[in-house]
């Protein structure tokens, strides 16, 4: 069974990589959001297993003095067939630790499905269109994180306004949205259109306990959404990243090298995505501090308290003035 009653808000700290280090996990876990990474940020598979052993020595630790410790999720590749010794090692190493949740990505996740339900975990599939979603269903996942137009790194296209209507339709399972939130109102948003949980990622960068550079943080700061673009350029495959990130490295925005294949970005030596090129959200407009993660959490729980629909909308939209 899945502890979702530890979650204080229907909230989880994206898995980004290089960011989502093992203290921006275990603190997202404690403030009551899911805390998530990719499998490949710990690099070995002998470090996969110690980071899941110190959530896990975490969690009993919390638990033992009385506090709640809320899911964590690991993020991996659905197809062995895009990697399958990097995947299946994983894979392997996520069993033994009987991870409570998993998200997948690129790929069928049958496989993945099939395992995770042997020990009680929950499989997601990340999907940005229609077609993946339906996809995805047919392969029995559990979930489905909608990544739609707003988010960092790789993004969809699709305004969350019909993808999460339409996918709710036919799918009646648990359902992430990803997507610019950055505060309790967004969430509350996402929940009025059918989300279960609201995925975070670039309010979650900008912590305290996060593993990217401090410049990182301080940009998103100072960033507007009209700062992030999206494009092929840097990573091979379209994904959002700070247009001042891009300057910093010595490149123009506007005339960026193409790449010369998927996942083949054609860039200056020296020049790495997700290292030296900073990825954000349009949710980096509503970024005005580094807290720590408690102290986002905390924020986001009042704000969601106080969300609601304005029952005398019509009272406000007159007051606007007389026009």
């Amino acid at each position: 069974m899945i502890a979702w009653n530890s979650l204080r808000i229907p909230v989880m700290a994206a898995p980004m990589f290089i960011v989502s280090n093992l203290d921006l996990v275990i603190a997202s876990c404690r403030a009551g959001i899911i805390g998530a990474f990719p499998s490949a940020n710990p690099r070995r598979p002998e470090t996969l297993d110690t980071w899941l052993r110190a959530i896990r020595e975490a969690e009993k630790t919390t638990l033992d003095s009385g506090g709640e410790f809320a899911p964590f999720c690991v993020n991996m590749l659905a197809s062995a067939a895009l990697d399958k010794r990097a995947r299946d090692e994983a894979l392997a190493t996520v069993r033994k630790h009987r991870a409570p949740l998993i998200l997948t990505n690129m790929g069928d996740p049958r496989e993945v499905v099939d395992a995770a339900h042997e020990w009680g975990g929950m499989v997601f599939h990340d999907v940005t269109t229609i077609r993946h979603a339906e996809k995805a269903i047919e392969a029995g996942v559990d979930g489905l994180m909608l990544v739609c137009a707003g988010a960092g790194g790789h993004a969809g296209t699709l305004s969350p306004f019909s993808f999460l209507p339409k996918v709710r339709s036919i799918f009646d399972g648990r359902i992430m949205m990803a997507g610019g939130i950055a505060d309790g109102n967004g969430i509350a948003a996402a929940l009025a259109l059918g989300a279960d949980i609201v995925v975070m990622g670039t309010r979650f960068i900008a912590t305290a306990e996060s593993g990217t550079v401090e410049d990182h943080k301080q940009m998103l700061v100072t960033s507007e959404s009209e700062d992030v673009l999206f494009t092929d350029a840097i990573a091979g495959l379209p994904a959002s990243f700070l247009e001042p990130s891009i300057v910093k490295a010595g490149l123009d925005p506007r005339n960026l090298p193409r790449p010369t294949g998927k996942h083949r970005p054609n860039l200056p030596e020296g020049v790495k995505p997700w290292k030296s090129v900073w990825s954000a959200g349009h949710s980096t407009a509503l970024i005005s501090d580094v807290p720590t993660v408690a102290a986002v959490v905390d924020r986001l729980a009042v704000e969601l308290g106080a969300a609601r629909v304005p029952g005398d909308w019509r009272k406000r939209l007159s007051d606007k003035g007389t026009r």
